[in-house]
């Protein structure tokens, strides 16, 4: 009779431990694995993010999430300038309105209709307010252009609008000439469409081409002229301005040029050369 052989204890432990070993080694090799993957697997969606423009979003190009100070119009001073409920006075860039409340000079054609346009725009509207390089002027005004939502929800600038509709000029000074093109070409369209003052006032230019369509002088609303005031005599160009700002001259081509009234019997006089006009105490605009 052949033996049967003896099964060795210590051998069958050493294979059950180095057979559990291996499944555990790929079990594990397996998540590994796994998350590895996971890392390298490129989602189908972008992550990228993009500026989004919001559906009230307005030829303006308004971006969500851009600053803007938000304010509340306590009420309209004029044409170009507003008062908030915290006591601030605010005056548009870019633009120029003809006057209403300038004690100097009587009430211009079509002041009045822009002030009036501007309270139904503004006046006791939360707006939103953008700023340029400048913060504010002389005068202590802050320098903005003026964002509000129309009835339909949509946000346009008022300061823009004005001069499209015909109730203000493009009036632009450097340092703070963002949107001049548009200014420029939004009053372009009006005039070209007879709209506002454009229609109603009889705006003439100088001899002396400028960039500007401001008006100089204009006589009182409903008479439907503005009227260039008439040089000296001598056919000297330069204007010789009093404001609180001091004496300034204006030359022919300055941004305020067109629409600097020359009033003689205040002690405003005309000038022929810059020189006199410095001899005699003058100092030239700042946007000459």
């Amino acid at each position: 009779m052949v033996a049967n052989p003896q099964v060795n204890p210590c051998y069958n432990e050493e294979v059950s431990r180095r057979a559990i070993f291996v499944v555990a080694a790929i079990f594990l090799s397996g998540i590994s694995l796994g998350l590895l993957l996971s890392q390298i697997v490129v989602s189908p969606k972008s992550t990228k993010r993009v500026a989004e423009i919001t559906p009230e979003a307005t030829s303006t190009g308004v971006v969500a999430g851009s600053e803007r100070e938000k304010a509340t119009v306590k009420r309209v001073i004029d044409g170009d300038t507003i008062e908030l409920t915290d006591g601030r006075k605010v005056r548009y860039i870019g633009i120029d309105t003809l006057e209403t409340v300038d004690p100097r000079k009587p009430v211009q054609c079509f002041g009045k209709e822009a002030a009036d346009k501007n309270k139904a725009l503004a006046q006791d509207k939360s707006i939103e307010m953008e700023t340029d390089i400048s913060q504010s002027d002389r005068y202590g005004r802050l320098l903005r252009y003026i964002y509000v939502k129309t009835d339909d929800q949509k946000w346009i600038m008022v300061n823009e609008a004005l001069v499209a509709e015909g109730f203000a000029l493009s009036s632009t000074f450097p340092p703070d000439v963002k949107y001049q093109d548009r200014f420029q070409l939004a009053q372009d369209q009006a005039r070209a469409a007879g709209k506002g003052l454009w229609g109603g006032c009889n705006v003439l230019a100088t001899p002396a081409a400028t960039t500007s369509s401001d008006t100089a002088e204009a006589s009182p609303v409903g008479s439907g002229q503005v009227v260039e005031s008439s040089p000296n005599s001598n056919s000297c160009q330069i204007k010789g301005n009093i404001s609180s700002g001091g004496k300034i001259y204006h030359l022919p081509g300055c941004g305020s040029y067109d629409k600097t009234v020359i009033d003689e019997t205040a002690g405003e006089r005309w000038f022929c050369t810059e020189e006199e006009a410095i001899n005699a105490g003058w100092r030239k605009a700042k946007n000459c």
